[in-house]
């Protein structure tokens, strides 16, 4: 196993994860700007119902692939072609889904009927999505981590285009068509993403026997796949219900839907935004561990999974505390800056010294799924979520504005990540 392996591994996503990073903000500002705070409100609406959706539909075929892919025990072929046909029935489920309860959900879950049209295009957009998951796992399990960057960077590219152009058009129709067209543009910029990984895919000759349907592979990716989607979708379906659980309370409680979408607007698309723009460092990081960490974990190599944990935990917090600093000393500056606005700006301050932990989560859950410790992620993430869940309803039934969705967020965080932290070290002081 090469030092530099990982490395260069790391070097690629990190120097990829910030040029997407700021390709996203730049996104981001063209949406805010061209949408307003009230459109951003309902695009945050809707986002927890498009994560959910996303979550399901991949199924963690991606941390599967990757993981088997790395093993150096299977036919990649096999595995890829096996996976398609668990990814199409996912998507076929999903889609019927939508557009049976698509109704329910805008009007009685999120009282908002201008989301409608937006939750019926995810339906058309999802399948895509998990196709291009399922090549980024085969590359990631060959730590070829070029591939992935290339594709997510042109992915942006086309669609920071396409909401350029296309967004002032649906304007003239109303809000909730450009809302629309933003989720719709992931069909193109995803079809992008997929051809250019397709370009770095070996030329290899596919036979007969690499399309046959095997029971051996379906068995382990599923082992891998399921306790990883639980784990994923547990947290997909705590932030799911985050908008249901605030916009009922608060309403309940006096608050107005134009406050209430409004500022939700600011907390998701202005404050969180910025806390989590060092995620690119961290899930670079993240990405680069899992197939190291799998190949010494199953060869007993415990010290070097342990060197690498600390180097994933040294680099995440020496790019996050900078950053936090940044954010803490200068809310105001950043936030006009970057989205032309001060909204934000005291939520901003007080969260940010708080934050720093959350950049050290996503090495510790991927050191866990490496590890074969999924449930044990899953169960962390889950009473997280219910803590989170407990404490919004709780806090917001206070009428303490959206200071309860935050110290809800920060409570979730701490836990998951204090947990994530104690399983880990109890597992490898009981192994070495």
């Amino acid at each position: 196993m090469k030092q530099n392996t990982f490395i260069k591994a790391t070097f690629i996503l990190i120097i990829g994860g910030f040029l997407t990073k700021i390709l996203g903000m730049i996104i981001r500002i063209v949406m805010t700007r061209l949408l307003g705070t009230t459109g951003i409100g309902l695009y945050s609406l809707i986002m927890p119902t498009f994560s959910l959706l996303i979550g399901i539909a991949q199924m963690s075929l991606s941390v599967a692939i990757s993981t088997l892919v790395a093993q150096d025990k299977y036919n990649n072929k096999g595995l890829l072609f096996n996976a398609l046909p668990i990814s199409i029935v996912i998507n076929t489920i999903i889609l019927i889904i939508i557009f049976l309860f698509s109704n329910t959900i805008a009007l009685k879950f999120l009282n908002e009927p201008r989301v409608l049209l937006a939750l019926k295009m995810m339906a058309l957009v999802l399948p895509f999505i998990s196709l291009s998951s399922i090549i980024r796992g085969y590359f990631f399990g060959k730590q070829r981590m070029f591939p992935h960057v290339l594709s997510n960077i042109s992915e942006d590219i086309v669609r920071l285009g396409l909401i350029a152009i296309g967004v002032p058009i649906c304007l003239i129709y109303g809000i909730e068509y450009a809302i629309g067209f933003i989720i719709l543009t992931n069909i193109i910029s995803e079809s992008i993403s997929i051809l250019v990984m397709l370009l770095f895919i070996p030329k290899i000759k596919i036979t007969k026997q690499d399309l046959l349907f095997k029971p051996k592979y379906i068995k382990n990716i599923l082992k891998i796949a399921l306790p990883s989607t639980g784990s994923r979708l547990i947290g997909n379906i705590g932030y799911f219900l985050e908008p249901i659980i605030l916009t009922n309370t608060l309403l309940m409680v006096g608050y107005n839907s134009t406050y209430i979408v409004n500022n939700y607007g600011i907390v998701n698309g202005y404050v969180l935004s910025l806390l989590l723009l060092p995620n690119f460092f961290t899930l670079a990081i993240s990405q680069a561990l899992i197939p190291n960490i799998s190949k010494a974990y199953i060869n007993k190599n415990y010290d070097y999974v342990l060197k690498k944990i600390k180097q994933a935990i040294v680099l995440s917090l020496v790019v996050g505390i900078p950053f936090t600093i940044a954010i803490f000393c200068f809310p105001n500056e950043l936030l006009s800056i970057i989205y032309n606005t001060n909204q934000g700006s005291q939520y901003l301050k007080t969260l940010a010294p708080f934050f720093i932990i959350y950049y050290i989560q996503a090495p510790l859950t991927a050191t866990l799924q490496a590890t074969m410790n999924t449930k044990r992620a899953f169960i962390d993430i889950a009473i997280g979520i219910i803590i989170r869940l407990t404490a919004l309803f709780i806090l917001s039934s206070l009428r303490i504005r959206m200071w309860g969705l935050l110290i809800a967020t920060l409570l979730s965080i701490y836990f998951t990540t204090l947990a994530h932290a104690w399983h880990i070290k109890n597992l490898l002081i009981r192994k070495r």
